[in-house]
């Protein structure tokens, strides 16, 4: 599929500029192209050349103007002919597949690693897609028919990464039956409400916390239970998370703020005075992600406070 056929298909549902366009591609499961988004403003420009779109300048009084794109009747007769044409096979291209082929080569510790990780970036997918299913995000309900396409293709996107996430698991399970059997109940853990506000508090863990992986385990537990707060007692944390040259901090920190987790850690105040760790502390503490505090009070007050942005 070709991003021009995309892009008049997002048309045909609604007029759009090119940031509005981006915003949709980046949204959606579903509809994606090779390249950059640059390439958006350059398909723009050949389809209005192709008297497939056409463009208006809109003047705004507090905002700059913008250029709003529009698709035209040669653009529908285009679009349709593509939509009445023979569906192309599904490709199945894994990229983990590959990687998993010459896994022979890893010890039993590598593999069991490289398994686990797999399967917490489909766990996260997974809840991630199911997430925007229900916030149906950027999709058009113009009429009962159209509405229930776009939510069979969200169960089909759902589908996918819930067969992958089963075949992961039954694949670990083969190869390491007794180590998968032991993770389960690894996380202790509580959810705290207070008013209309929760978090969840880590409570114990059966190893340390130690690399990205466990930031995965710990984000899914959270999309579980629907929230987007979590607080962490320094105990369950490996040593390495306070020898910053080991990066571990850094790795798990960043997972945390990529998935837009709230995080609070509970650290004695000898703790966070030692070395570089310090210098650490400080600067995250600037920050709306990542905290470190001497108590549960303090550490609570700030998980449950709006987030930058939030109204």
């Amino acid at each position: 599929m070709s991003i021009k056929l995309a892009i008049l298909g997002i048309l045909s549902w609604k007029s759009s500029t090119g940031y509005e366009l981006k915003k949709i591609f980046e949204d959606s499961s579903f509809m994606y192209w090779s390249g950059n988004n640059n390439q958006i403003y350059k398909a723009l420009m050949n389809m209005e050349n192709e008297d497939l779109v056409a463009s208006e300048v809109v003047h705004q009084d507090n905002s700059p103007s913008k250029k709003v794109y529009t698709i035209t009747e040669e653009g529908l007769k285009e679009l349709k002919n593509w939509l009445v044409s023979s569906p192309e096979a599904p490709e199945i291209k894994k990229i983990f597949l590959v990687q998993f082929a010459w896994s022979d080569m890893l010890n039993n510790q590598e593999l069991s690693d490289v398994l686990l990780k797999y399967e917490n970036e489909i766990k996260l997918q997974l809840i991630m897609q199911k997430e925007k299913y229900k916030r149906a995000l950027n999709s058009p309900n113009r009429s009962t028919r159209e509405s229930l396409i776009w939510e069979m293709i969200s169960e089909n996107i759902i589908s996918t990464y819930s067969a992958e996430l089963k075949w992961i698991r039954e694949t670990r399970q083969k190869l390491f039956k007794n180590e998968v059997m032991e993770e389960k109940d690894k996380m202790n853990y509580q959810i705290r409400k207070i008013e209309n506000k929760k978090y969840i508090e880590l409570i114990s863990t059966t190893k340390p916390l130690s690399a990205e992986s466990d930031a995965l385990d710990l984000i899914a537990l959270c999309w579980e239970h629907e929230a987007d707060a979590l607080m962490i007692n320094y105990a369950n944390l490996s040593e390495d998370f306070f020898k910053l040259k080991t990066k571990v901090a850094g790795d798990i920190i960043q997972k945390f703020i990529n998935y837009s987790i709230k995080v609070a850690i509970i650290v004695p105040q000898k703790t966070i005075q030692k070395g570089r760790f310090k210098e650490m502390a400080l600067e995250t503490n600037k920050g709306n992600h990542f905290r470190l505090y001497e108590n549960e009070q303090e550490a609570e007050k700030w998980l449950l406070s709006k987030k930058e942005g939030e109204i």
